[in-house]
């Protein structure tokens, strides 16, 4: 089993910038997709960006060019740095992990004020 713990999210302007952290543990042994999703309130969780253990990238169109996504491989850590944050932003942001089947973190809030 992989546990995965975020940490990051909190309440921030709009224009301002906040960097979500994921950490995996457990029984890694080659963890290929990490990537970060996020559900809106009233909202179907939606993806957001992904990267693949050798780095390749992609992101959602709605955050493109905002948002970064991250690895470090030997952490087991996941970052997504996310700038120019618009009140729509807001939501719970959900690490995932794929290693043979789909693992997911519990969230964290980022409410974004306008």
């Amino acid at each position: 089993q992989v546990q995965l713990v975020e940490s990051g999210g909190g309440l921030v302007q709009a224009g301002g910038s906040l960097r979500l952290s994921c950490a995996a543990s457990g029984s890694i042994f080659n963890i290929n997709i990490m990537g970060w999703y996020r559900q809106a309130p009233g909202k179907r969780r939606e993806w957001v960006a992904d990267i693949s253990s050798g780095g390749t990238t992609n992101y959602a169109a709605s955050v493109k060019g905002r948002f970064t996504i991250s690895r470090d491989n030997a952490k087991n850590t996941v970052y997504l740095q996310m700038n120019s944050l618009k009140p729509e932003d807001t939501a719970v942001y959900y690490c995932n992990a794929i290693q043979g089947k789909f693992y997911w973190g519990k969230g964290t809030l980022v409410t974004v004020s306008s």
